[in-house]
């Protein structure tokens, strides 16, 4: 999105909303790029979704803001995100340890932060007290990858912005297995997401795959009910 002429976006996540608070709002005004009348001024701080005290706090900023989440597979999303911390502290235990209160029972360990952030309709639970759904656009990280420029066209009309960025400005990346976007209007080198992205999965015990699936269900047919989308992570799986 910040490839739109009408968008200026800050580049680092400035977690105003949940670690710098207290540092006020001038701080964040100033972290803020600067933008022209009819520019919208954007920031992404994905932590702001699973923080209680965010949708509160940005609501008494400005009611009106306009939110955007990106959503996946809580499954796939778990992995990913375990990948990530294991790339950082190679020494953590596996991913099945992490992921039971008790393995012989199957009890999920709903508490590790991994799958505690994708039980959605938890947390979106608590921003439709400050924010009614027309505020906010949920979008599809699969579909990101499938299909960039349908989702982009969506991000766009919510914002009510023309959609500028199209087809055009894709490509899709073999080795990362992701799109890629180019601008092209210049011959600049092509934006990727950067090294943290598709970074290959460790393999995950199938059984513990399985029972992931059924704890995530009841939540996700419940968000779904909540968003009015379905985002067929169910389907997904059974294709597989």
């Amino acid at each position: 999105i910040r490839a739109h002429a009408d968008v200026r976006a800050v580049g680092t996540e400035p977690h105003f909303f949940d670690r710098n608070y207290e540092k006020g709002l001038e701080w964040y005004r100033n972290v803020m790029p600067k933008t022209l009348d009819g520019q919208i001024t954007m920031e992404k701080t994905p932590s702001y979704f699973v923080t209680n005290e965010a949708p509160r706090r940005i609501h008494s900023m400005a009611k009106d803001t306009k939110l955007i989440v990106v959503v996946r597979n809580p499954v796939t999303r778990a992995i990913s995100d375990y990948t990530q911390t294991l790339s950082k502290k190679p020494e953590i235990p596996t991913f099945e340890v992490l992921a039971f209160k008790n393995r012989t029972l199957g009890l999920i360990d709903a508490s590790w932060s991994a799958i505690r952030i994708g039980i959605y309709a938890l947390h979106l639970e608590n921003w439709l007290q400050y924010f009614p759904l027309s505020q906010i656009l949920f979008v599809s990280g699969e579909r990101l990858i499938t299909d960039p420029a349908g989702e982009m066209a969506k991000v766009q009309d919510f914002l009510g912005l023309k959609r500028i960025v199209t087809e055009k400005h894709f490509y899709f990346n073999k080795t990362k297995g992701f799109p890629c976007l180019k601008k092209p209007e210049d011959s600049s080198a092509p934006r990727c997401l950067g090294k943290s992205k598709g970074r290959t999965h460790p393999k995950i015990d199938p059984d513990v795959i399985h029972r992931l699936r059924k704890f995530y269900k009841p939540f996700n047919v419940m968000f779904y009910q909540m968003t009015g989308q379905d985002f067929q992570w169910e389907q997904e799986e059974s294709d597989k």
